[in-house]
């Protein structure tokens, strides 16, 4: 194998490789050596099929696997020699004319082809312990502790019929109902025993509205109407009227936030109970702290290193930014003037974005390279378990697609490599703690919802 170097511009790498035809027959003759006493001919036992014979009737195909092969192997071997770090996959491109492939896998020519990619930078990385960073905490205070408790006593309401009761917005209805479009019944608009609370929206436009002020017992008729974007394309934005009949009017009875509400919720006293939301609440301070930590960190890091980025890497990460934007605001039907902005000042400011994360990515994963950070087996069963846990009933779906995905698995390592380089900056920065109130913490920081750059690694 003879590798020269055709283009080496900044971060750009154009690699010719030549693999000769002396390399290429032994190649071959390997094959064949390796597939004889596996092939099973008519007129043949197996293993006895001479050389000659496989050569003419299969010799095309296994010299299409030996090139294959080759060249995954020699590219390979060619980056590694020169000690090259590829920032993403190699480009290879083969001989364009095909009488000249013709003549290589007839062996009767070397093979030649040439690899592009873009190489990471070399990165000098900050001291560390030189970094100054703010970690703001607050305590929990009494009013968050009892508006939780008054959540969940709302989130426990029980419901009691009660005879002659007029509906209204709270009240729990049991219903039956058929719905009609021009006087015709529609597929799913028919159903008995249907549970409604009055005002919280959980009926089409005008349903809920129309049954205020109803009684058990009662027949009602009530004009709706289906949103313009409902699911069903055919009942969307059209007016549909609903024989509706009461069943039950239930009144809300929220329960008192005392012990017997504690015990419901498999606690002995409120106290226990008190105590339960406190942590949970302080719980979510610290991941809120910890993200204005780990923001404080990135900016510093952002601030602290220039160097050449690999413009594929940028253009692929704006790409993927920019998607996910227009796709937003197409959903939201939005456009770049609500925002008082034209498209190629927005463009702009997400390719600055882009390569902000692409420069923390780098350097996060410098960092970690540099430190042996590496992610467990175990931590990845954990983070595979939890992302099955958020589709239940369809676990094995979730098992298998990032089993037979590929690079899906990297999904789940990155993130977790990510918090463990924060961890191992942090253990080493100058951090200290500043106390704030509730609102001082929660309060968002600017580009917060563009944040969150992801590490290599």
């Amino acid at each position: 194998m003879q590798v020269s170097v055709t283009n080496s511009d900044g971060l750009a790498r154009t690699l010719q490789v030549v693999v000769g035809q002396g390399e290429l027959g032994e190649r071959f003759s390997a094959r064949l050596n390796e597939v004889k006493d596996t092939i099973q001919l008519k007129g043949f036992r197996r293993g006895k099929v001479p050389v000659a014979h496989i050569k003419k009737l299969f010799g095309r195909s296994l010299m299409a696997e030996v090139l294959q092969q080759a060249v995954a192997e020699t590219s390979r071997q060619a980056i590694s020699e020169r000690k090259e770090r590829p920032a993403f996959e190699p480009k290879i491109v083969l001989p364009e004319d095909k009488s000249e492939i013709e003549s290589v896998i007839e062996g009767k020519k070397d093979l030649a082809y040439s690899m592009t990619f873009e190489v990471l930078p070399e990165i000098a990385v900050t001291d560390l312990a030189a970094l100054e960073l703010e970690r703001l905490t607050a305590d929990v205070p009494e009013d968050a502790v009892d508006k939780a408790l008054a959540e969940i006593a709302e989130r426990n309401v029980r419901y009691e019929p009660e005879e002659g009761r007029t509906a209204g917005d709270g009240d729990q209805l049991t219903i039956d109902f058929v719905g009609r479009i021009d006087g015709a019944e529609f597929e799913g608009g028919k159903a008995e025993g249907v549970p409604l609370v009055l005002g919280r929206g959980g009926f089409i436009q005008g349903f809920e509205e129309g049954l205020k002020g109803v009684r058990a017992g009662e027949e009602r008729i009530v004009k709706a109407t289906f949103p313009a974007d409902y699911s069903v394309k055919e009942l969307a934005g059209k007016e549909a009227e609903f024989t509706v009949n009461v069943k039950e009017v239930a009144k809300p009875v929220k329960p008192a936030v005392d012990d017997d509400l504690a015990k419901g919720l498999g606690l002995e006293t409120l106290a226990a109970l008190r105590e339960r939301v406190r942590a949970q609440i302080q719980s979510e301070f610290n991941q809120v702290s910890r993200a204005k930590l780990k923001r404080a960190m990135l900016d510093a890091l952002d601030k602290a290193h220039a160097f050449s980025l690999p413009p594929t890497l940028v253009e692929n990460e704006f790409n993927a930014i920019w998607s996910q934007l227009t796709q937003s605001m197409e959903q939201a039907k939005k456009t770049f003037a609500d925002e008082g902005k034209t498209e190629e000042e927005v463009r702009a400011d997400y390719r600055k974005l882009a390569e902000r994360r692409v420069r923390l990515g780098l350097v996060l994963g410098e960092i970690g390279e540099k430190a042996k950070i590496e992610v467990t087996q175990d931590e990845l069963r954990n983070a595979l378990f939890e992302q099955a846990r958020r589709f239940p009933g369809q676990e094995r779906m979730v098992y298998e697609y990032f089993e037979k995905t590929p690079g899906a698995v990297s999904q789940l390592r990155a993130p977790i490599f990510e918090e463990k380089v924060v961890d191992y900056i942090a253990g080493l920065a100058k951090v200290t703690e500043r106390k704030v109130t509730r609102e001082e913490l929660l309060a968002p920081l600017p580009g917060d919802s563009a944040e969150t750059p992801p590490a290599a690694g």
